[in-house]
């Protein structure tokens, strides 16, 4: 996809999106030049989820040293997929925002390596509400325990900004909006008292009923970048 293209569709993204919420362009498998286009059209919160590429095109555009930061200020980078602990080190000194901690021990390797980079990074605690077992994420129980951990003064070096999940991929948007509701009522149960002020739900094919069920903010790649 032509950079003209890449930039109409991120403007017409934008502008159906309340402004409101923040849209993360998800430029996962496409080229830099993709990137640059996006951020041209005023794109500025990007979403990668295999580690290698995030850290290459943070490398080539937005690193301190050798990337190209000057022209791309501003540009927050965003791990939005399934994250091994292994590779946590590699995006800590960096990552603007980890999407999908779903596991306490996931929480904790985050911790260790913000804290060898004096940092703390911030976090969305990733909660399953899908009917799909591919799906991962925390369940409520699981939550609250790690909350009360959280509470009690662990993981010093995390800051938890909210709740991310993602619904059944099913025609049935009825089914998509009791789980995207459902999260809500998480966040509303847990956040106020911690401040939150991220709740993660919505992409390229449910966005509107995750917005209409209170989502803060989307992950939208195909609508904007094309077809992988």
């Amino acid at each position: 996809m032509v950079a003209t293209d890449i930039a109409r569709n991120w403007l017409e993204v934008r502008g159906a999106v309340p402004s409101s919420v923040e849209v993360i362009a998800v430029s996962k498998t496409k080229p830099m030049e993709a990137v640059e286009a996006a951020y041209a059209a005023g794109a500025r919160s990007f979403g990668e989820n295999r580690v290698q590429e995030l850290v290459g095109k943070h490398e080539a555009l937005t690193a301190a040293e050798g990337g190209r930061s000057g022209e791309f200020e501003g540009l927050v980078w965003h791990q939005i997929g399934t994250l091994q602990k292994n590779k946590v080190k590699y995006i800590a000194p960096f990552v603007g925002l980890i999407h999908a901690v779903d596991q306490e021990g996931l929480l904790a390797e985050v911790d260790k390596r913000a804290a060898a980079c004096g940092r703390r990074v911030p976090v969305l605690l990733q909660v399953h509400i899908a009917q799909e077992s591919s799906k991962f994420g925390l369940s409520e129980a699981e939550l609250a325990a790690l909350l009360d951990r959280l509470d009690a003064g662990a993981f010093a070096h995390v800051e938890v900004k909210g709740l991310m999940g993602m619904a059944t991929f099913t025609s049935d948007e009825g089914q998509v909006a009791r789980e995207f509701g459902g999260l809500r009522t998480l966040f509303d149960r847990f956040g106020p008292e911690r401040h939150w002020d991220t709740l993660s739900m919505g992409m390229s094919g449910d966005w509107r009923i995750a917005v209409a069920e209170g989502s803060t903010m989307v992950r939208i790649g195909s609508s904007i970048f094309g077809s992988r």
